[in-house]
């Protein structure tokens, strides 16, 4: 799995006018422990840093069965927390070809059915880190967590690495969930506008803040407001002007306010409104 990047932990940002969900991030990782160059902060102080920003609820979500059993027992103690449990589609390739995936999803089938457990991701296809020999084990995945979100009625979020047009393909012959999330999008234009025709929701992490994603930009400007969520993916993808620092989910406030400026519209409606998606996503905290 991944690292954080060192570096210090950035500065709380200003609090938003109205609170906002971080609609996907991983607090099982130790970002911020001594080898990261930064001083370890608890689930609780990085939750609590979160509300003071107005980011007061957050997904947590475990890709892989250990994260997924930490992710299902964290819900249970943190109030503000609710959850998402899959096989990412990296590992899922590796399990495949050890022979452990039945095993492994098994066991992601059954934490998904969890009261507070309301999402099955992030799924989908990484074609960045798995080479060809990887590819038909990532299909097969994604295809059972898609099967597994419509069994149960609840969200699928999508990871999608290089693989814009296979994942596509896949929900469009699968028939995707009621409701899909692309995870920390990383399309362009072209393919929000194909999302959003779907019905399909764009959830944007701190990526959209670089100084070289306008492409990213651009894809924002044509997405709805009402198919948009915000994410820090944290540890990962610190927003600017903190790239690679250690990210919390304080930090969706700085994607928010990137947002509503691409937008070109109110920042309190933009909370207001990605606030109102969240809960209709996901049901009550």
């Amino acid at each position: 799995m991944r690292v954080a990047r060192s570096g210090q932990w950035p500065p709380t940002p200003e609090a938003l006018p109205a609170p906002i969900v971080d609609n996907h991030c991983h607090l099982e990782y130790p970002a911020g422990d001594g080898s990261e160059g930064a001083a370890p902060r608890s689930v609780e102080d990085r939750l609590a840093e979160a509300s003071a920003a107005g980011v007061t609820r957050v997904v947590q979500i475990g890709c892989d069965v250990e994260s997924a059993r930490w992710t299902a027992d964290a819900v249970a103690r943190f109030p503000s927390m609710l959850g998402g449990v899959a096989l990412h589609p990296n590992d899922a390739a590796t399990l495949a070809a050890a022979g452990e995936y039945d095993d492994a999803f098994a066991e992601i089938a059954s934490l998904a059915r969890g009261e507070r457990i309301r999402v099955v991701g992030e799924t989908g296809l990484d074609f960045f880190r798995t080479g060809p020999e990887g590819h038909a084990a990532q299909i097969a995945a994604f295809r059972d967590h898609i099967a597994l979100a419509k069994e149960l009625g609840k969200p699928l979020q999508i990871h999608d690495r290089e693989a814009h047009a296979e994942v596509i393909d896949v929900l469009l012959r699968d028939g995707a969930p009621e409701a899909t999330v692309f995870h920390c999008f990383s399309g362009d234009a072209a393919m929000a506008r194909l999302a959003a025709h779907q019905g399909w929701y764009l959830s944007f992490a701190g990526t959209v803040t670089f100084k070289n994603a306008h492409p990213l930009r651009a894809a924002a400007a044509v997405t709805p407001l009402s198919q948009m969520l915000v994410e820090t993916d944290a540890p990962f993808l610190t927003p600017h002007p903190h790239r690679g620092a250690p990210n919390g989910p304080a930090q969706a406030a700085r994607t928010a306010r990137e947002l509503a400026r691409v937008l070109d519209v109110p920042l309190v409606d933009l909370c207001t409104t990605v606030w109102e998606t969240s809960h209709r996503l996901y049901g009550p905290w």
